[in-house]
């Protein structure tokens, strides 16, 4: 048995390991106004946190609104249900000009027609709607 070669127990030492350490109070204000930056940061360490702050003096906070994803998520599914709509107009066309006598289809056809108008209608709505989200609330988001 080798005594040179006797393993030793616990954790590999680190490269570069943080020995100093500092210490500061802070009054309650301070101290509200820290916590908050951190939660803010998502950082999961407040020595790495402030380490941040101190060395590389630029501190990125991504806010997310839910508000304004929720809406971008409807939106989307809005989307989907006109592109739905788009094909199944394109099939309702050729239906009915395949079943149907020329005198029923253009009947039905200006029936469609007049519904297609009013999803038109209702298609302006939303994009007017949208501009005046992105307006009010989207704007107000970047300028805090």
């Amino acid at each position: 048995m080798d005594v040179n070669k006797k393993s030793k127990g616990g954790r590999k030492p680190k490269m570069n390991p943080s020995k100093n350490r500092y210490v500061f109070r802070l009054t309650d204000e301070e101290n509200i106004k820290f916590l908050n930056l951190y939660e803010a940061s998502g950082m999961s360490n407040k020595a790495k946190f402030i380490t941040t702050i101190l060395f590389q003096k630029e501190l990125k906070i991504v806010k997310v609104d839910i508000s304004t994803i929720d809406y971008h998520t409807q939106l989307t599914k809005l989307f989907y249900q006109f592109q739905s709509i788009g094909n199944n107009y394109n099939q309702i066309v050729k239906i009915l000009y395949r079943n149907f006598t020329e005198k029923k289809a253009s009947f039905y056809l200006f029936k469609l027609e007049n519904h297609t108008r009013e999803l038109a209608l209702i298609g302006k709505q939303i994009i007017e709607l949208t501009k005046e989200f992105e307006q009010n609330h989207i704007q107000k988001t970047y300028d805090k």
